[in-house]
């Protein structure tokens, strides 16, 4: 089955069919799926939907676009969330330069070294987010080596990958990987091994080809899955074992 290990079905665009939509899952071949946090209020939510669908897992954590107003009060929240059964990473977290208006970079990286330091603390891994923001992930990562984790819907070069892979880290790949113009996404997967790949929608963003422009969910990891068979030279049936085997390792979800 297809181990859908990034989502967000909390979003916006979800309400009108979420529940729905959650119990179809399977009939796409969907047998698990992660959905992290992007505040401590939100995690509330996620963790809400895990304990409704026994398919269904939330990692906590603050998104660094929204970490304008983090500081102890929700960090102590996070840090009480994260021992309900079913969360299984601290994330979504790390760094994003992208946008102007995001909060400064010294404080995303003060949140991101701080929730790093709760992973460590709860022995659990970590889900980063890292959006024009390479060198600094890299480097805060490193000074926690007890700490593993994925940096989600990859988009660092093949040369960082190698890196993170040297820490003990896994990448994980989204629809991305299958647009024409991902060359450097594709040079990434290339050197990434088979024991260290994941695969993940971003849902409801980034929808695979060829269903680009439309409202992403699971049923669309099996495209993502396709692409990276073509990479690998294995059968997508293989592809979609291996992902699912190493996302329940990683995860801890038997």
């Amino acid at each position: 089955m297809l181990f859908e290990t990034h989502a967000h079905y909390d979003d916006e665009q979800f309400d009108a069919d979420r529940d729905e939509l959650l119990s179809s899952l399977a009939d796409g071949g969907v047998g698990l799926v992660v959905n992290p946090s992007v505040t401590a209020e939100n995690a509330k939510k996620v963790l809400a939907m895990a304990e409704k669908y026994p398919f269904f897992y939330a990692g906590v954590g603050v998104h660094p676009e929204n970490c304008a107003n983090y500081d102890e009060h929700e960090l102590a929240q996070l840090r009480e969330l994260a021992q309900h059964p079913k969360c299984v990473a601290i994330g979504e977290i790390g760094l994003d330069y992208y946008w102007e208006e995001n909060p400064p970079r010294e404080f995303q990286q003060r949140v991101f070294r701080e929730q790093m330091e709760l992973a460590r603390e709860r022995n659990l891994p970590v889900i980063v987010h890292d959006r024009e923001a390479h060198a600094d992930s890299l480097t805060i990562v490193k000074e926690f080596p007890e700490v593993k984790g994925v940096f989600h819907c990859y988009s660092g070069s093949a040369e960082m990958a190698k890196e993170l892979l040297k820490l003990g880290w896994m990448i994980s790949f989204t629809g991305v990987v299958t647009y024409k113009n991902a060359r450097k996404t594709v040079e990434a997967a290339e050197v990434v091994p088979l024991d260290r790949l994941m695969i993940e929608t971003d849902a409801p963003y980034m929808s695979p080809v060829p269903r680009r422009g439309t409202r992403n969910d699971s049923c669309n990891l099996i495209y993502i899955a396709e692409k990276l068979a073509e990479i690998k030279g294995i059968s997508t049936e293989e592809m979609i074992r291996i992902t699912e085997e190493n996302a329940k390792r990683f995860f801890g979800i038997k």
